[in-house]
């Protein structure tokens, strides 16, 4: 069976042909982009709240549903007009490693940088009550994602991990697999999502039957973080969990304003997202996603870059195109630079 990474350099490299040829079809009609995910997770609310905030400035964002990180992750650097997409950071520690010693990972990554670090996503895994452990999924049937998504990288390296050897590893997004396991074709599906996620809101999980793993397995904690869900985060869970989470990361694109006019409006437009969540990250947490609350934009996952069209709209001096004329983009790439741009706009 091949390893999970070799299967995962596939992954990216198909991913990359297919997003090619889907960006050179688009409208030569310039438009912007944030790519997410499924319509009942995290992502697609977080990018309908950025996209909120653009809509007060007059500025036109499209939410794109999508598989998951992987696909937003190519999408971002082949896919034309798609500005932003929101991306695990298991992914991106994971393609830092194969870009070490791999040429066509690192033309695959080129260009891909950092915009803004985001919030913790809990990993989820919804198991019948017969099961105790992730050790217990062994010889079960268990949905792990679709090939795109990070919840399909997480699932598999959590099973490698714990060397965990299940009777199969069923691909399905987490909205089919729900179903399915209500009926008994399936023993558990993983989910990584940011708490609370709505695919469990009036789900109606009998708690009698199903339940959240915990996740607490020493062997995990090199990659991820330690997390928690409180008490009845779900109408089903009455107890608190222990589990374990993954940094969500705003990707985009190091554009050239200098290269031709397609680069110079994505990067106002990076460069205006990028003052108005900085600006509205008061509003996001008051009326956005709870997730909201817990992001720290100093939280970098090491090794990638921020964007230079980022830290342009950044700068105190910038104000959106909707304000007034954007500037032009900083030339410095450091993310030094990036937290001193922060604190600075934080202090005022």
């Amino acid at each position: 069976m091949k390893t999970v990474a070799t299967l995962f350099r596939n992954l990216v490299l198909a991913a990359s042909a297919v997003m090619v040829v889907a960006g050179a079809s688009q409208s030569a009609e310039f438009e912007r982009n944030i790519m997410t995910g499924g319509p009942t997770g995290t992502y697609i609310r977080i990018g309908k709240d950025i996209a909120g905030l653009g809509a007060q400035c007059g500025l036109t964002l499209n939410v794109v549903e999508s598989a998951g990180s992987l696909e937003n992750f190519v999408g971002v650097r082949n896919r034309r007009n798609t500005q932003f997409g929101i991306v695990q950071s298991d992914l991106l520690e994971y393609l830092k490693t194969f870009e070490a010693n791999d040429a066509e990972i690192q033309e695959a990554v080129r260009g891909v940088k950092i915009m803004f670090p985001l919030y913790n996503e809990e990993v989820h895994v919804l198991a019948s009550t017969d099961i105790a452990t992730l050790k217990d999924l062994g010889g079960r049937k268990v949905a792990v994602g679709v090939k795109d998504s990070g919840t399909f990288l997480t699932a598999s390296l959590i099973l490698d991990i714990l060397q965990v050897e299940a009777e199969e590893r069923v691909l399905l997004n987490p909205d089919q697999a729900l179903p399915k396991l209500k009926a008994g074709e399936i023993d558990a599906f993983f989910y990584v999502a940011g708490a609370p996620a709505s695919l469990f809101a009036d789900a109606g999980i009998d708690p009698s039957k199903f339940h959240l793993l915990p996740i607490t397995e020493a062997p995990l904690l090199a990659t991820y973080t330690k997390a928690s869900l409180a008490a009845n985060t779900y109408d089903f869970q009455a107890d608190p969990v222990d589990l374990v989470a993954v940094k969500a990361v705003l990707m985009t694109y190091d554009y050239d304003p200098r290269r031709n006019a397609y680069h110079r409006e994505s990067c106002r437009t990076v460069s205006d997202f990028s003052a108005l969540v900085l600006g509205g990250m008061d509003q996001l947490r008051e009326t956005g996603h709870p997730k909201w609350k817990q992001v720290d934009l100093t939280a970098l996952p090491p090794g990638w870059q921020v964007g230079s069209c980022v830290k342009a709209g950044m700068a105190l001096e910038y104000a959106p195109a909707c304000t007034k004329p954007a500037a032009a983009a900083a030339p410095a790439d450091a993310n030094e630079e990036y937290l001193n741009l922060l604190k600075q706009r934080l202090k005022n």
